[in-house]
């Protein structure tokens, strides 16, 4: 699991140390949330992932919907599907990165 701290500039993990596989956004705010979706894409990019999981809980949907939405428009991400059954279902994200 990847924390972030508040200044996005100062990553709580050490720079030779790969991003996990996984991203927790749950509780964020969209203006939290979104910042941290776009570096840990790159983040988990040039670690060289081929694919993540991204948590964003069920709630009333707004958040899933926003990260779908970025992660439709985002450079990096070749494809994304909700989670199965065992994954996390509607709440969790799964993206494959494009290749480098």
């Amino acid at each position: 699991m990847i924390e972030f701290s508040a200044d996005m500039g100062n990553k709580s993990y050490p720079t030779d140390i790969p991003p996990a596989n996984e991203l927790r956004l749950r509780h964020l705010t969209i203006d939290e949330a979104l910042p941290k979706l776009d570096q840990y894409l790159h983040d988990a990019f040039m670690a060289g992932l081929i694919q993540v999981r991204i948590i964003h809980g069920k709630g009333t949907g707004t958040l899933r919907r926003l990260v779908r939405r970025e992660l439709a428009r985002h450079t990096l991400v070749k494809s994304f599907r909700p989670g199965d059954y065992g994954e996390g279902g509607e709440g969790v994200t799964i993206a494959e990165l494009a290749e480098k």
